[in-house]
This record gives C-alpha cells, structure tokens and sequence, in this order.
C-alpha cells in the first residue's frame, strides 16, 4: 500500500501564546507518539496536510510522516478545531505497524435514489456517519457506499448487512440499524387523524347545548 508523504517540522515551541503564532502562520501544532517511542512535538502545514488528505480515504489516509529525514508510517488519531471557526487547531499523529490491527472509523455514504419512500412522501435516514472497524492499515476501507434505490417505506439495513470486505470486521451490535427507509403521511392520514378530534369536539358541544336545555 502505498503512503502519502507529508513532512513534519520539529523544534516547535509549546504552549498556547506559540501555538497561536503558529496556526497564524498557517502551521497546525501536532504531536507524534506511538508503542516504543517517545512522543515528539511537530507541526505541519496547513496546505501540506490540506493536499496529502485529500485522496478517497481522507482522514484515514495513511501517511508516511516524515520527521527530521526519519518516515513513521502514522494516521491521525485525534483532530482538536477551533470552537467556531472549525478549522484544524491540533493533531495528534499515531505511529502504526503496517501489520497490527487498528480501530478506524470508516465514512458511510448513500447512492442511488429510494423512488418508493419518496413516492410515499417518507426519507431515507442514515442512523450513522460512520462505521467502526477492525482492520490492518493496508484493508483499510475508503468508504462504505450502501446503494438505497431498491429501498421500500419500513425497510432497514443492519450493519449485518453491510458486506465487510476481505479482513476488516465491523465492531458493534450487528442487528444495529444503520440506514431505515421512514414511511411519510398521505392528506388522507392527516385527515383520518384529525376525525377523531373533530368528532370528539362536537360531541361535547352537543353535550354541552343538552346541559344548558336541561336547566
């Protein structure tokens, strides 16, 4: 499997007043650590890191993270963004074995267009953004892409459903739902469900009119 390169800058400052200056300067504080080494403070620039994740696997892309002329195969384990603006504040960096398993989070993603629940007025809910998997980084999946046009109103697809390919297994309830088909309401179901109310009210007026003749 080929690694996107992206180069690492060392000897940065800590802190908050330096990290300020660096994200300034269009540069994104990380850190790289792993199993067996010491944790290291880097940075990388904001464009670099814009360009090596935006391949198919996007976050998930394994990187070969170069650090003083040294590469670490590394995948991003955790994004810290600015509360507001989004924008990426600070990375940590995880050094992989290429052959040990990892958790991943992996996209999923809809095609097609469910033309019955629409002609039914429904929608066609994701349950999730992302499925969770066990895999090496050379089976890491892109994406998961479900295609929903042959999807019926009450249909759901479970993460059993799901096809895995060859050594990932997907991490979770298998009879979790993860895209449901919701049935939508006819003028006619509106209607049937307002009758009720309706006959309700006037049969307390009339009650009501009874009373008053009575006295």
């Amino acid at each position: 499997m080929s690694q996107t390169i992206l180069v690492a800058q060392t000897g940065r400052e800590t802190g908050s007043p330096a990290s300020r200056r660096l994200r300034s300067a269009d540069i994104i504080p990380a850190v790289l650590y792993g199993q067996g080494m010491t944790p290291v403070s880097v940075a990388v620039g904001r464009r670099d890191l814009r360009l090596a994740l935006s391949g198919p696997a996007g976050f998930n892309t394994v990187l070969s993270l170069e650090v003083d002329g040294k590469k670490y195969p590394a995948v991003i384990k955790d994004v810290q963004r600015h509360p507001v603006k989004r924008n990426v504040n600070h990375i940590d960096f995880l050094q992989i074995n290429m052959k040990e398993l990892l958790t991943v989070s992996v996209p999923l993603q809809l095609e097609g267009e469910a033309k019955a629940v629409m002609a039914q007025g429904g929608l066609v809910d994701p349950a999730v953004d992302t499925i969770e998997v066990e895999c090496t980084p050379d089976n890491m999946p892109n994406a998961f892409v479900v295609d929903i046009s042959e999807m019926q109103p009450g249909d759901t697809i479970r993460l059993a459903d799901l096809p895995m390919p060859d050594g990932v297994t997907a991490l979770g309830d298998p009879e979790m739902a993860i895209v449901t088909a919701l049935h939508g309401f006819s003028d006619a179901d509106l209607e049937s469900d307002a009758t009720p109310e309706a006959a309700e009210g006037e049969g307390d007026e009339a009650a009501a009119g009874d009373a008053a003749a009575a006295e």
